[in-house]
C-alpha cells in the first residue's frame, strides 16, 4: 500500500478497534532532556474567579456578592491581602503556604464579550480578538522551541494546534485489542519510518498506563475520576526522561448560572475535582527524586470570569475578569499578583464586572520566555504577536537552581 494509504488504515484501526489504546498523531519521537516541565489546565465554562479565590476583605465584598458573600465564610485566607481560597481547594491552599502556588487575580483576556466560543479561541490561540489567529500559542511556542506535547483527549484542543510535535491520549471503556492483531500490525508497519514509531509509541504508553486502573478513585465521582485518571497520566507522561515536556488537560463545568453555593452543586464539584487534579499533577511529577515537580510550571486558566453580583437563581452571569492559578516546583508562590481594582460598582467594568488590570497574556510571557525557553523574538512575532507592549511581570518564577 501506499505510505498514505497506510495512514489512513491505521487511523481507522486506532479510532475503532484500537480505541482503547493511546490516540497518537504521527509526531516525531525525538528525546527532550530539558528538564522543565509545563502543564495547561484549561477551565472551560467561565470559572468565578471571586468564588474559587474571594476578596472577603475588601470593603465591598458583602454588599457586591450578594447572596454569594456567605461562601466565602468558611474561605482558607491568604497571607498579604484580602484574598482567600474556596474551602474546597484545601490542597491548593497548602501549595499556597509551601510557596508553589501563585494566584494571579483580577485578569482576563483581552476580548470582552462573553460569548464562551469567542472566549476560548481567544485564550487558546493567544490573540486579541476571536478568530485573528487560527492556531494556539502553546502549539506556536512548542514549534518554536523544539519541545513535544501531549493533549490528554480524544483530540488536539485548539491551543496545542500549529504544532507537529503533538500527540494525544485518552482512556477508554472497550476491549482490549487482541495481542495477535497488535504483533500483526508491528509486522505490517515495522518498514514504514512514520507508522511503525507511532505504533510502537502507542504500545508504550499503552503499556505505561495499564497499571491505571483506578477510576475507581476514593471521593471522586463520574467525570471526576476520569479527571484525576487523566491528570495521574499526565504527570506519569512528563516525569518520564527524554519524552513529553508539554502537557494540556480541560475540565468542564464552570458556567454557573444557578445555585452557585449549593454544597454539592455543580461549582462545588469542579471546584472538589480541580483541587484533587492539581494534588494529583503534583504527587505523579514527585515520584522518582522529585525533579520533574521543581521544574514544572501548571497553569491553570479559564475564558472569562462572573458577574460580581449574585444573579436571580443564585448563580452569576458571564462576565470579564477572573482569577488564574499557576503552581509548581519552579514557581515563585504564596503570593497573590493582582493590581487590585476594587468590587464597588463604580470600580467594576460596565458597572457588573470585576475589572480586568492583569493582562493573561502577560502571565504567559514570563512562563513561555523564562520556563520553556522560547526566544524573545518568536514570542514577539508569532507566539503571542501583540503582547510585547504589555508590563513585564517580574519574579513570576524561582530562580534556576
Amino acid at each position: 500500500m501506499m505510505n498514505a494509504t497506510r495512514r489512513r488504515a491505521l487511523t481507522t484501526i486506532v479510532g475503532g478497534t484500537l480505541a482503547p489504546w493511546a490516540r497518537l498523531s504521527l509526531a516525531g519521537s525525538a528525546g527532550d532532556t530539558r528538564p522543565q516541565r509545563f502543564v495547561f489546565l484549561i477551565l472551560r465554562g467561565g470559572m468565578d474567579g471571586l468564588m474559587a479565590a474571594p476578596a472577603p476583605g475588601d470593603p465591598a465584598w458583602a454588599a457586591a456578592r450578594g447572596t454569594l458573600a456567605a461562601a466565602a465564610d468558611a474561605a482558607l485566607p491568604l497571607a498579604g491581602g484580602p484574598f482567600a481560597l474556596h474551602p474546597l481547594l484545601a490542597q491548593a491552599h497548602g501549595l499556597y503556604g509551601s510557596g508553589e502556588l501563585l494566584v494571579v487575580h483580577a485578569t482576563g483576556l483581552p476580548y470582552r464579550e462573553r460569548s464562551h466560543f469567542d472566549a476560548q479561541q481567544v485564550l487558546e490561540s493567544g490573540g486579541s480578538r476571536p478568530h485573528e489567529l487560527t492556531s494556539g500559542w502553546l502549539g506556536r511556542a512548542l514549534q518554536a522551541s523544539g519541545r513535544r506535547g501531549v493533549a490528554l483527549s480524544t483530540a488536539v484542543p485548539l491551543a496545542l494546534r500549529g504544532a507537529t510535535a503533538v500527540d494525544t491520549w485518552a482512556p477508554s471503556q472497550l476491549p482490549e485489542p487482541a495481542a495477535d492483531l497488535v504483533a500483526r500490525l508491528a509486522s505490517l508497519y515495522e518498514a514504514d519510518a512514520e507508522l511503525a514509531p507511532a505504533l510502537a509509541r502507542a504500545r508504550g504508553l499503552h503499556e505505561e498506563a495499564a497499571m491505571r486502573e483506578r477510576l475507581a478513585t476514593p471521593g471522586a465521582a463520574g467525570g471526576g475520576r476520569i479527571a484525576l485518571t487523566l491528570a495521574r497520566q499526565a504527570a506519569e507522561f512528563l516525569r518520564a526522561p527524554g519524552g513529553l515536556t508539554v502537557a494540556v488537560l480541560e475540565l468542564g463545568g464552570w458556567d454557573s448560572h444557578t445555585n452557585q453555593a449549593a454544597p454539592q452543586g455543580a461549582t462545588a464539584n469542579s471546584l472538589r475535582t480541580l483541587d484533587g487534579m492539581l494534588a494529583a499533577l503534583r504527587e505523579g511529577l514527585l515520584q522518582g527524586d522529585g525533579s520533574a515537580w521543581a521544574h514544572t510550571v501548571v497553569l491553570v486558566a479559564t475564558e472569562f470570569g462572573r458577574a460580581v453580583a449574585a444573579n436571580g437563581n443564585g448563580g452569576t452571569d458571564h462576565g470579564s475578569g477572573g482569577a488564574a492559578l499557576l503552581l509548581g516546583g519552579a514557581v515563585r508562590g504564596g503570593r497573590v499578583l493582582a493590581d487590585w481594582p476594587g468590587l464597588a460598582a463604580k470600580d467594576r467594568y460596565e458597572g457588573r464586572d470585576l475589572r480586568i488590570t492583569t493582562d493573561l497574556r502577560a502571565v504567559l510571557r514570563p512562563v513561555l520566555a523564562d520556563h520553556l525557553q522560547v526566544a524573545r523574538a518568536a514570542l514577539d512575532r508569532e507566539v503571542l504577536p501583540g503582547s510585547a507592549a504589555l508590563p513585564r511581570l517580574q519574579d513570576v518564577l524561582r530562580a534556576p537552581a
